[in-house]
C-alpha cells in the first residue's frame, strides 16, 4: 500500500535536510561528503512522516516541525552509520548502496556519525518556533537526547550486542526493541504532540501507547522481513541478523508466532487510536503500512 502524502513529506524532509547542510562552514570536504551520503541516499522518512503527520493531526504549523523531523532523521542517519560498522553488525550495504565505511572508510564513517548527531542537536536549538514556550523547546531537547542515549537507542543497541549469540527471554527482547527502535519512533510522535501545549494529558497518554505499540510491530515485521525477503528487495543482506545469531521474534516465537506477535501489536495500535478526539487516519495507515512493507 502506498501512504498519503508520503513522497510530498519525503521531498519536503529532503529539501530541508539539503538546507542544512548547505548552510554548513565546510572545513572537510571528505567529511562533509559523508554526511551528506549517509543522510540522503535514500530511505523511506518514516520517523519524519510520522512527525509530520500527527502534527496535522493536530493542526500544528509544519514549519515548526520541519526541524524536528530533520533531527529525528539526522539522528537515525547517525545510528544507522554506526550499526553498519565492522565493530557492530559488519554490514556492507545499505539502501542498496556500500555503507558509509565502505564508500569512505571507518574513522570517516564513525565521524559522520557523530557529527550528524551534533546536527540534530544544532538544528532543534537554533530554531525559532512560532508559537512554544521556552521550557517546551527544552523538552524537546529532552525527549530527543532520551530517545537517543543510554535509555533509548544506544542503551537498546548495546543491549543488543550484548544479547548476540545468547537465547534471550522474550521480554528482554521487548526490551532491547523498545530501546533500540522503538524509542526514536515514539519521539517522532511525541515531540510534535508537545508542541500542542493545550494537549490534554489523557490524549497524549493515548498517543504514547499508540507509539509503544507500533513501534514494537515495527521492529517484529523487520525481524520477519529478515528472513522472507530477498537481499534485493531489502537494499541489504538477507538473514544477516540469523547469520550473526542474534535473537529475533522468529528466532524466539518461530515465523508463525512472530505474525501473531505483530498483528497482536497492530491490533493493540488500533485501539489505542479509536480514543484520540481527531482523525487518526493517517497513523492508522501507517500501522497497517508498516506491517505490509516488503523492506
Amino acid at each position: 500500500m502506498q501512504l498519503e502524502n508520503l513522497a510530498h513529506y519525503q521531498q519536503r524532509i529532503d529539501a530541508y535536510l539539503q538546507l542544512q547542510l548547505d548552510n554548513l562552514e565546510i572545513n572537510d570536504q571528505r567529511l562533509f561528503d559523508a554526511m551528506q551520503y549517509g543522510l540522503l541516499i535514500g530511505g523511506k522518512r518514516m520517523r519524519p512522516y510520522l512527525a509530520y503527520v500527527t502534527a496535522n493531526m493536530l493542526h500544528l504549523d509544519l514549519d515548526d516541525i520541519d526541524p524536528i523531523a530533520a533531527a529525528l532523521e539526522c539522528i537515525h542517519a547517525y545510528s544507522l552509520i554506526h550499526d553498519d560498522l565492522p565493530a557492530m553488525d559488519d554490514d556492507d550495504l545499505r539502501r542498496g548502496q556500500a555503507t558509509c565505511h565502505i564508500k569512505f572508510d571507518e574513522a570517516t564513517a564513525i565521524l559522520a556519525g557523530d557529527a550528524l548527531q551534533s546536527l540534530a542537536f544544532d538544528i532543534l536549538a537554533n530554531h525559532s518556533f512560532s508559537s512554544i514556550s521556552a521550557q517546551t523547546h527544552v523538552n524537546l531537547m529532552q525527549q530527543l537526547s532520551h530517545a537517543t542515549g543510554y535509555q533509548g537507542m544506544c542503551g537498546g543497541q548495546a543491549m543488543d550486542l550484548a544479547a548476540t549469540g545468547e537465547q534471550v527471554s522474550l521480554s528482554h527482547l521487548q526490551t532491547i526493541h523498545k530501546l533500540k527502535t522503538g524509542a526514536l519512533l515514539k519521539a517522532s510522535i511525541l515531540m510534535p504532540a508537545s508542541c500542542r501545549e493545550d494537549l490534554p494529558e489523557q490524549t497524549f497518554a493515548g498517543l504514547q501507547q499508540f507509539a509503544e505499540q507500533i513501534g514494537l510491530a515495527y521492529q517484529v515485521h523487520d525481524d520477519i522481513i529478515d528472513i522472507t525477503s530477498s537481499e534485493e528487495t531489502l537494499g541489504k543482506p538477507a538473514g544477516s541478523d540469523l547469520e550473526a545469531n542474534k535473537s529475533t521474534y522468529p528466532s524466539l516465537l518461530g515465523l508463525d508466532g512472530a505474525l501473531k506477535k505483530e498483528q497482536q501489536l497492530f491490533e493493540q495500535a488500533l485501539t489505542a487510536l479509536t480514543a484520540l478526539p481527531y482523525n487518526t487516519r493517517n497513523l492508522a495507515d501507517f500501522s497497517t503500512f508498516i506491517i505490509k512493507r516488503a523492506h
